[in-house]
């Protein structure tokens, strides 16, 4: 049976703990300073605050279109092949992903038709 051998341990220093101590105060005014020019900072170009709202929601908008136009495909698929198969439970889910494909592909237009 082998016995396992204890690493030795090391002797903490009063000047170690200084240094640590020393690092740690450095740090924490370090990221007060951070902080204190962080919240005081202005925004310098900014034009209009709508303008980056705009732009996201564009993002956004862009972002769940992509996602409608995969599910429409996805739903074309569904559809061919159980026209080929000749499964009625699936060509029902193919016409359901293919239209809600084409609602969310096209959300932003019917909600601006909508406002």
């Amino acid at each position: 049976m082998r016995k396992i051998q204890k690493k030795p341990q090391r002797a903490v220093s009063v000047e170690g703990i200084r240094k640590t101590k020393n690092v740690l105060r450095l740090s924490k005014y370090v990221l007060a300073l951070t902080a204190i020019m962080m919240s005081l900072a202005t925004p310098v170009l900014a034009d209009d605050p709508l303008a980056a709202i705009s732009g996201l929601s564009d993002f956004i908008f862009s972002a769940i279109k992509a996602i409608g136009m995969i599910l429409l495909g996805f739903g074309i698929v569904q559809i061919g092949l159980s026209l080929k198969s000749h499964d009625a439970q699936q060509r029902a889910n193919g016409f359901l992903t293919f239209f809600g494909g084409i609602v969310i592909a096209f959300a932003k237009d019917i909600l601006d038709m909508i406002m």
